[in-house]
């Protein structure tokens, strides 16, 4: 199967759950840069292909494509990879585990980095936050954290594992060894093949997941 795949991304940003997936599965694939410097989520041609201005995009045959998510099913149902087949009985729980991902975890991120955007008390932001992972590291459906095989719910969550100790002002109270489970699920994710490529794009360090440097990206900025 040959797409025509076009990845717009900014280094560490949400486009770096893509790209793991996309590096998973080995198709090829394009990139764009969308330079945050010069705010080029907010050209018109950015919000032509999404009117939200935030990344990533994913052009594929069929149109632009975004929301981290479902870019993710998109891809893994596509290529019948990352996900279990839709008559998998473990379907449920590892869907269950994306939509939490997209739709409970990462709005959270949203709201620690950007609280005057969202009206969010950093102090409540970090405990929510807090919650949700010791939630996440105590779950026994998602055997998925053992990162034994590539799964969608692991390129979604190993970048965001990353984010809390380098972005949104102070990260000091943020340590990750806080969540043994979680953290030897980073330690793992960052040995994969794909995930080293990955690190070597956007410019990550060896230890992109578990113990998270600022980027050093050859192209573009995070922020």
């Amino acid at each position: 199967m040959s797409d025509p795949l076009c990845l717009h991304y900014a280094p560490d940003n949400a486009s770096l759950c893509v790209r793991l997936a996309l590096e998973e599965i080995g198709v090829p694939y394009q990139e764009a840069l969308v330079d945050r410097r010069t705010q080029t989520q907010r050209s018109a041609a950015f919000l032509a292909m999404n009117p939200n201005g935030l990344i990533p995009v994913l052009e594929t045959p069929h149109g632009p494509m975004y929301e981290t998510g479902a870019i993710l099913l998109w891809l893994a149902d596509r290529h019948r990879t990352l996900l279990p087949e839709i008559d998998d009985p473990q379907r449920g729980a590892a869907l269950q585990w994306l939509f939490w991902l997209s739709n409970t975890l990462h709005p959270t991120l949203r709201m620690l980095f950007y609280p005057r955007q969202f009206g969010a008390a950093r102090d409540l932001t970090q405990t929510r936050l807090t919650t949700q992972l010791d939630l996440l590291a105590a779950a026994s459906t998602a055997p998925w954290l053992d990162a034994s095989a590539p799964s969608a719910q692991a390129c979604y969550l190993a970048p965001m594992l990353r984010w809390p100790a380098l972005y949104g002002g102070d990260t000091d109270w943020f340590d990750l060894g806080r969540w043994p489970r979680l953290e030897a699920f980073a330690r793992r994710c960052e040995k994969r093949p794909a995930a080293v490529r990955a690190a070597k794009a956007e410019g990550l360090g060896p230890t992109p997941f578990s113990a998270p440097h600022p980027c050093n990206p050859p192209f573009g900025s995070a922020t």
